[in-house]
C-alpha cells in the first residue's frame, strides 16, 4: 500500500502550538514564517534582553561576512550550512555564488517549515549547485552518508562548514564538540569552520541572570568564551579570532556598530591544517 501522503509530507508534523527556534528567529529577522507560539516566546526573551532583535540581524550579517570572506579570499567553492533556517535573501549559495559563480551548497536543517520552503533554498547559479539535506546535526552520518551531500560536494576538497547560531541549542550533556566532531573530520585540509553562539560575557551579572532564567527555559543556553573556543580546538582561528559578531570584519558595515553588550553574540572563523 502507498503511504498517504498526509503522513509523509513535512508539513503535516508543524506543531504550530509549540515556538520553534528557525520560527522565532524568523520573528526576530521581521519575517512572516512564524505563529503566535513563536512570537510569544520571542517577546519573553526580548523582556529580558531588549536588543534581541539587533543580535539577531548581527548574527546574520557576520555570517554574509564571513561567507564573503571565505569566497573572496579564500576563494573555497564548496559550503556546508548545519541549521540553516528559514530561507532569510541573501542565503549562503546567493553570498557565495556572487563571487564565485560555480560555488556548491549544502544547506542542512530537520525543521518541518524549513522543508516546507525548500524550493526557495534550491535556486543556483548554472555553474554552481544547491542541495537540501533534511537531516539532524546529532546524527551526523546521516548529513556526511547522505546521497544528496555527496552528489554535491567533494569531501575530498576544502568544505566552508557553518554552524551559524547552532550550538547553543545544544546541552552540555549532549557534547557539542563531540557532536560537531565528526563533520569536522571529514572536513579536507584548508576547510573553514563559522560558528557563532550566545554569551553572557558582556551583561552585568544581574543581567545575566535575569536573561538567563528565561532562555534557558526556552531552550537556549548561553557560554563564555573559553567555552565557546573548545570548540575549535584543533583549528586555527582566523584574525581577529573570537570577536563579538558584529566586529567580525566589520569594518565595511555602517558605524557605529551595536556594543557588545547590545549583541551578546561571538562569532569566529578557523582554518583546518
Amino acid at each position: 500500500m502507498r503511504p498517504d501522503p498526509a503522513a509523509t509530507d513535512p508539513r503535516t508534523k508543524i506543531d504550530t502550538s509549540v515556538a520553534h527556534p528557525a520560527r522565532r528567529y524568523d520573528y526576530w529577522l521581521g519575517g512572516k514564517d512564524n505563529f503566535a507560539a513563536d512570537r510569544e516566546s520571542g517577546d519573553r526573551i526580548i523582556a529580558v534582553f531588549p536588543t534581541t532583535r539587533t543580535a539577531a540581524l548581527e548574527n546574520r550579517r557576520f555570517m554574509r561576512r564571513a561567507v564573503a570572506h571565505i569566497a573572496g579570499q579564500a576563494g573555497i567553492r564548496q559550503f556546508l550550512d548545519v541549521g540553516t533556517g528559514i530561507p532569510t535573501s541573501p542565503n549562503t549559495h546567493e553570498i557565495a555564488q556572487g563571487i564565485v559563480p560555480d560555488a556548491r551548497v549544502v544547506y542542512v536543517d530537520n525543521d518541518p517549515i524549513v522543508l516546507a520552503h525548500a524550493r526557495a533554498l534550491l535556486t543556483s547559479s548554472a555553474e554552481g549547485a544547491t542541495a537540501y539535506i533534511d537531516a539532524d546535526l546529532y546524527q551526523p552520518d546521516s548529513i556526511l552518508n547522505h546521497p544528496d551531500l555527496l552528489q554535491t560536494l567533494d569531501l575530498s576538497q576544502p568544505v566552508a562548514l557553518m554552524l551559524v547560531a547552532v550550538l547553543h541549542f545544544v546541552p552540555d550533556a549532549d557534547n557539542p564538540r563531540g557532536l560537531i566532531e565528526p563533520l569536522i573530520d571529514a572536513l579536507a585540509p584548508g576547510s573553514y569552520v563559522v560558528m557563532s553562539h550566545m554569551t553572557h560575557d558582556f551583561l552585568s551579572s544581574e543581567d545575566a541572570a535575569a536573561v538567563n532564567q528565561v532562555v534557558s527555559s526556552e531552550a537556549l543556553r548561553a557560554r563564555p568564551k573559553e567555552r565557546f573556543a573548545t570548540f575549535f580546538d584543533g583549528l586555527d582561528l582566523v584574525e581577529p579570532g573570537i570577536v563579538s559578531a558584529s566586529e567580525w570584519r566589520a569594518e565595511d558595515e555602517p558605524q557605529p556598530r551595536p556594543s557588545r553588550s547590545e549583541v551578546s553574540c561571538y562569532g569566529a572563523v578557523a582554518v583546518k591544517r
